[in-house]
């Protein structure tokens, strides 16, 4: 069995009697890139100041690679701990050149941290830049000169603090994905810290959804996206639509038809929640709509309020006939029909979740 890189166990932080950090528990495995994924406030930055060793718990273990560095008696110092930083401003050295910056934590005969820098900045291109200064460079460069700064000395955990949050949108995801393959070469153990769902979905090997000081869902990104524990969860990744309804018999009646509620007592308030790429729109035949499915339920009517063009897709808002309820519709590339039009939506029951209200 693999030990893990990185395991964190029942970890507390109380401010002011207010628990930032609840009984959180994690383990991130060799080469693995997991995200801690919440709002902001949530206790991802206090969890990783923890592990980095610039903050201390108030009860709870940290082990690397099976052996304990850090409980409330026993803390090995930071920069014994062979885990590297990244936060949002970079840090850098404004006095000191790119080669010096990447050279900072090095240690050993001159030749071979040489040798080691210069590896590290070609692999990012920035071999040119070698005797330049931070403030000579693009965000993006002093982000790369950041991240093989925090490689240099080969730590075995990289922990990163919204580390893209500075950089132009257009330029973020280029420099996330060449982030990513350095990494995964150096086979680092990855702490992602992020309020971006988008961002983890990119570069998360698995995700660790936080909230209000603990995780509340954790898995593959795929899992944790497309079965959400409870409607904040689902909501935290994408817009979504709620209609509600009452169980009756382990069913839910709605103008959608009925859903599935299994293990809800009777007479029990339910949220139908799903997200507006999985709306099917159909044309109205004469006040008719299409024949019910298996697959896609009901239709029910509804009339444009709003059409937008968003560029890869479409946003169609529309003012249900059944009480005026407001759903949102992605629809890919171009679909802009005229508000007041009538149509008729489905819903794919196996894109719907069930929650207690």
């Amino acid at each position: 069995m693999t030990i893990p890189r990185l395991e964190i166990r029942n970890i507390k932080r109380h401010f002011d009697g207010r628990a930032v950090v609840d009984d959180v528990s994690l383990k991130v495995m060799p080469g693995q890139v997991t995200c801690l994924l919440g709002p902001s406030g949530c206790g991802k930055s206090t969890t990783l100041r923890i592990i980095a060793g610039v903050d201390m718990q108030d009860s709870g273990e940290i082990y690397v690679d099976g052996k304990l560095i850090c409980d409330t008696i026993f803390r090995v110092p930071p920069e014994a701990r062979s885990i590297g930083l990244m936060f949002q401003d970079f840090a850098l050295f404004p006095h000191l050149t790119v080669s010096e910056n990447v050279a900072f934590g090095l240690t050993g005969p001159k030749k071979a941290r040489h040798a080691r820098v210069n590896e590290l900045l070609e692999r990012v291109g920035l071999t040119h830049f070698a005797d330049s200064h931070p403030h000579q460079l693009s965000g993006g460069e002093q982000q790369r000169v950041a991240l093989v700064r925090a490689l240099a000395p080969r730590p075995s955990i990289m922990l990163m603090d919204e580390p893209f949050s500075g950089l132009d949108d257009r330029l973020r995801d280029d420099i996330r994905d060449e982030t990513l393959a350095v990494l995964k070469d150096e086979g680092t153990a990855v702490l992602l810290v992020t309020h971006e769902p988008g961002e983890a979905m990119r570069m998360a090997d698995e995700i660790a959804l936080m909230r209000d000081g603990q995780i509340v869902q954790q898995g593959a990104p795929y899992n944790v996206y497309n079965a959400p524990k409870d409607r904040e969860a689902a909501a935290f990744f994408s817009d979504v639509n709620v209609i509600t309804g009452i169980v009756e018999g382990a069913l839910t009646d709605t103008p959608f038809g009925q859903f599935l509620a299994p293990g809800v007592p009777d007479n029990t308030k339910v949220d139908i929640i799903f997200r507006p790429q999985h709306i099917k729109i159909d044309f109205d035949r004469g006040g008719r709509g299409p024949e019910p499915t298996p697959s896609d339920g009901v239709a029910a009517k509804a009339t444009v309020e709003r059409a937008r063009f968003m560029g890869r897709e479409s946003l169609v808002e529309f003012k249900m006939d059944f009480d005026g309820t407001l759903l949102k519709a992605t629809v890919p590339s171009v679909f802009l029909p005229q508000v007041g039009t009538p149509l008729w939506l489905t819903v794919r029951r196996d894109r719907c979740f069930v929650f207690k209200h």
